[in-house]
């Protein structure tokens, strides 16, 4: 009962109430991927559906995510411990001449509330940042945003760097953005394009357990 709560609370976002059910959750014995799994995850994916189908919107998902945060932190030690470990790993970021960031961390947000662990880059990103953050966490998907058609043309570049430097057959990639659609996505050799944070959090995962 204390994991649905736990839902029900992270989706109104509030913070406060999703710590102190997590907290007591770990004392009255809940097992930590239990705590994640049932209670933050299954808050955070009816979240995403619901933000999919334009229920609720940005403000809301960002609070919900906020709330996934705190309980997270209680329980991620407890995670450590137990040996469970994130569903894959995706480096993330708004590509070089880009300053925007609200698109990337819906994506963040979305993929972490999925159980993936994000290597969040931030904005303004080259294609050998995104390559080496690739290559020195063992990513399993490097995922590029951008709003500015000026920019989109560096998501090749971070195609052809991840080519140069021998990842391209272990490292998927991903795109998205305003201007970006999928026949530019096929153009440039990159392997994903979806038009909204919580599909490309479901792509991602899908990406990820196929390994």
């Amino acid at each position: 009962m204390i994991l649905k709560e736990i839902s029900e609370a992270l989706q109104k976002g509030n913070r406060k109430l999703v710590a102190e059910l997590v907290e007591k959750a770990v004392a009255d014995g809940v097992g930590a991927k239990e705590i994640l799994e049932e209670g933050l995850l299954d808050g955070m994916n009816i979240i995403g559906v619901k933000f999919k189908n334009n229920e609720i919107y940005v403000p809301e998902v960002l609070i919900a995510a906020r709330a996934m945060s705190a309980g997270t932190e209680i329980i991620k030690p407890l995670l450590a411990s137990a040996g469970v470990k994130a569903k894959g790993k995706v480096v993330l970021g708004t590509v070089k001449g880009d300053q925007h960031d609200i698109g990337k961390n819906l994506v963040r947000m979305m993929m972490e509330g999925q159980g993936l662990e994000v290597v969040d880059l931030g904005v303004d990103v080259d294609a050998d940042t995104f390559v080496k953050a690739a290559q020195d966490n063992e990513a399993d998907i490097i995922a590029c945003s951008a709003l500015l058609t000026t920019t989109m043309d560096e998501m090749k570049k971070v195609v052809t760097a991840a080519e140069e430097a021998g990842i391209r057959d272990k490292v998927k990639i991903m795109v998205g953005g305003a201007p970006v659609t999928d026949a530019f996505c096929s153009s440039i050799g990159a392997d994903y394009y979806t038009d909204d944070a919580a599909s490309a959090a479901e792509v991602a995962v899908g990406v990820c357990l196929a390994k």
